[in-house]
This record gives structure tokens, sequence and C-alpha cells, in this order.
């Protein structure tokens, strides 16, 4: 069974960006807001040299590193063109106009 976390409403995430959520003492997650609205959540590190994701710019469905402007599919982690590395992905869901969030699986045993 997944343990959801609310973590406020769609308006509360910029629209073609992001905001973070630390989970206890698990790597801090980075939800995404797209221009289409829809909305992704992803561990807050970039593969190639851990950059912030949070801190890049939304382009459809990706995000560009911040620090060496990698291209980050926000729907699967995975690094877009010659680049290669994956970061790993969060269940996300909006329901009764709420954004939930799946705690990570070694959150929940703690």
């Amino acid at each position: 069974m997944t343990d959801w976390i609310d973590i406020g409403t769609i308006a509360d995430i910029p629209k073609r960006g992001a905001r973070t959520v630390q989970v206890g003492r698990e790597k801090e997650i980075a939800v995404f807001r797209t221009g289409d609205d829809r909305v992704f959540a992803l561990v807050n590190e970039c593969p190639h040299k851990k950059g912030p994701l949070s801190q890049g710019i939304v382009h459809g469905h990706s995000v560009a590193c911040p620090l060496h402007n990698w291209n980050i599919a926000l729907r699967t982690g995975e690094a877009q063109g010659t680049d290669s590395g994956c970061t790993p992905t969060v269940a996300v869901r909006e329901e009764d106009g709420r954004i939930w969030i799946a705690r990570p699986v070694t959150a929940q045993a703690a």
C-alpha cells in the first residue's frame, strides 16, 4: 500500500516551474508543473553532477539542469539526447484539487 503525502494545490507550484519537498531524511523531491498543468515529481538531482533540477527551466515535459543544461524527461527521469543517466521519479496524483506524492519506500519503514 502506498503512503501519500499532501503537498498542497497546483497553484502552489509555479507554472513552468517547481517547488521542493523534504520527506524525512530522504533526498529532496522536486515537484514540477508544466505549461499544460501536468504535475511530475523527481528526486531533485540531475544524474550528471547532482545539479538541483528544481532550479532548472521547464520546457514542455522536460527540465534543463541549471548546471550543465542536461535535459531530463519529467515523466521518466531519463536524460535526453546524447546524454545518459536517469533521475528517480516519484509517483504523483491530483485529487480534489490537491497534489499528493508517494512517500519513498525507505521513509515508510522509518
